[in-house]
């Protein structure tokens, strides 16, 4: 099913005459201050502003780390999901994944004798392991990832008990608990972040300036055609899938380092939030159109919104509440900015503007 898109492949034919006509410093910015990009960031900009000045310690260097901190598990597994989502699937089984791997590093660690870096090599390729089973249900049976991911966070969740029952791991050592929380010299910025904006890049760098990131556009706007020219379908999203898995393995291992427990229910319903952010950020649910810039605003926006609202004492149903709020409006909203853009531009095209 093809899409009006925000961010697309490249226009081409008539199209593409009837963009190179509008270009211009001017018709450049009327596009930038229209887009969905723009619309979260002033959004962004707008939700720290008021928090800085109405929430009592928001704007402080001890609850900019925490926030910061708080945002990583979501900024990681937000990455992966942009590209799954733009070809027109879904995961939902991000924070079972994040949870089994969890209490698969808590048991080796009590029980395995292995060393700290081993353990963490495996359950990444663990994490990767568990997206593969999404992949070959979704490319190789042709079952819809929807239904799919339901049934793996049901079950990648129930083996997290199983793993490591109702007990919790927490003796794991000082120096990898403290080096997760460990700041920038100077700053209130953890070092991890530099981790996430550096895979941030690399997504970003392949999604928008490779061959292969207009091929996942493609995807979602018409699975068929992008067969037509060349693009193997099942392949790119089976690896997707695992690429989603082995990012929520390497969430899973600083979960719980963060918060030095690992235990069965970590992560419990951080999936919802994640699509809420990746959506947020201007991503179509119908799969086709999206950017990492307007997903990285989303995350932010959202963090920014559970950091003050947690700080203003605000009861934890009620930022459920929120969350489900924010997910209906990044449904809604992007389609009506998009609609209100192709109006525009439709009546500039009956008035033109004298030179």
């Amino acid at each position: 099913m093809a899409h009006d898109s925000l961010y697309a492949a490249p226009p081409t034919g008539d199209a593409e005459a009837g963009v190179e006509a509008e270009a211009g410093p001017l018709a450049t910015l009327r596009g930038l201050l229209a887009s969905w990009d723009a619309v979260i960031i002033a959004a962004l900009a707008a939700a720290v502003l008021v928090a800085g000045l109405t929430v009592e310690n928001f704007a402080t260097g001890r609850n900019a780390q925490f926030l910061l901190l708080d945002l990583v598990p979501l900024a990681f597994l937000a990455l992966p999901m942009t590209l799954i989502v733009i070809t027109g699937e879904i995961d939902l089984s991000v924070a079972s994944t994040v949870g089994l791997c969890s209490t698969l590093m808590g048991q080796l660690w009590l029980t395995s004798g292995l060393s700290l870096e081993l353990i963490c090599v495996v359950v990444v390729l663990t994490g990767a392991a568990l997206g593969a089973v999404n992949g070959l249900f979704v490319t190789g049976f042709g079952l819809p990832s929807l239904a799919v991911t339901i049934g793996t966070l049901a079950l990648y969740r129930g083996l997290s008990f199983v793993v490591l029952g109702d007990q919790a791991v927490a003796d794991f050592p000082a120096d990898w608990t403290a080096a997760v929380l460990r700041t920038i010299p100077g700053t209130s910025v953890p070092v991890v972040l530099v981790a996430v904006l550096a895979l941030a890049v690399a997504f970003g760098v392949v999604l928008h300036a490779t061959a292969a990131g207009r091929a996942l556009y493609a995807m979602g706007n018409n699975d068929q055609a992008a067969t037509f020219t060349g693009v193997s379908v099942a392949r790119t999203k089976f690896w997707l899938f695992v690429v989603s898995g082995a990012v929520c393995g390497l969430v899973g291992l600083f979960w719980t380092l963060r918060y030095a427990s690992a235990r069965g229910d970590n992560a419990t319903g951080l999936e919802l939030t994640v699509v809420t952010a990746v959506l947020l950020g201007g991503v179509s649910i119908f799969g086709g159109r999206g950017a990492l810039p307007g997903v990285l605003a989303g995350v932010l926006l959202l963090g920014v919104l559970r950091n003050a609202l947690q700080l203003a004492d605000v009861d934890a149903n009620a930022l459920t509440i929120v969350t489900g709020g924010l997910l209906i409006a990044s449904v809604v909203l992007p389609n009506a900015v998009a609609d209100v853009r192709a109006r525009l531009h439709r009546r500039r095209q009956r008035h033109p503007v004298a030179p």
